[in-house]
C-alpha cells in the first residue's frame, strides 16, 4: 500500500535530504554538523539543536520560555531574541557550526528572524 504525503511533508523530507547531501559532498569523511531545526506555530517559534548521529537534542529554546518573558511569541521580534537565546545555549554545550533545518517553513519571516537572531549569537551555518 502506498503512502501519501502532504505537501508540507515532501517540504520537509526534500529539505532534511538536502541537508544530509550536503553533509556527506562537504565532509568526506562524514564529521555532521549538528542541526538547528526550527518549527513555527501560530503563537509560538521552537527551535533546536539536535545531534542526529547520536539521537540527542544539545540545546533548544522557543518563545514560550520563561527567560525571555514575552508577551507575544508569535511576531519577528520574539523570534530574534529566541535565536538569540539558542546560541547562548548552544555555545554552552560546545556548538559553533550548525546547518540550518528550515523544514517545511519558507526562510522568510519568523523563521528567517531566528536564523538571523542565531547569527548575530555566534552561531555560524
Amino acid at each position: 500500500m502506498t503512502k501519501r504525503l502532504t505537501a508540507a511533508q515532501r517540504r520537509k523530507f526534500g529539505t532534511r535530504s538536502k541537508l544530509r547531501r550536503v553533509n556527506i559532498e562537504q565532509n568526506p569523511n562524514r564529521e555532521v554538523r549538528p542541526r538547528l531545526s526550527v518549527h513555527r506555530t501560530n503563537k509560538q517559534i521552537y527551535v533546536q539543536v539536535i545531534d542526529d548521529i547520536k539521537g540527542v537534542t544539545l540545546a533548544a529554546a522557543s518563545s514560550a520560555d520563561k527567560d525571555l518573558g514575552l508577551k507575544n511569541g508569535g511576531d519577528v521580534a520574539a523570534a530574534t531574541k529566541v535565536g538569540k537565546l539558542l546560541a547562548d545555549r548552544a555555545k554552552k554545550a560546545g556548538v559553533k557550526k550548525v546547518q540550518f533545518d528550515r523544514g517545511e517553513f519558507v526562510y522568510h519571516g519568523r523563521v528567517k528572524a531566528v536564523a538571523e537572531g542565531a547569527r548575530e549569537g555566534g552561531i555560524e551555518f
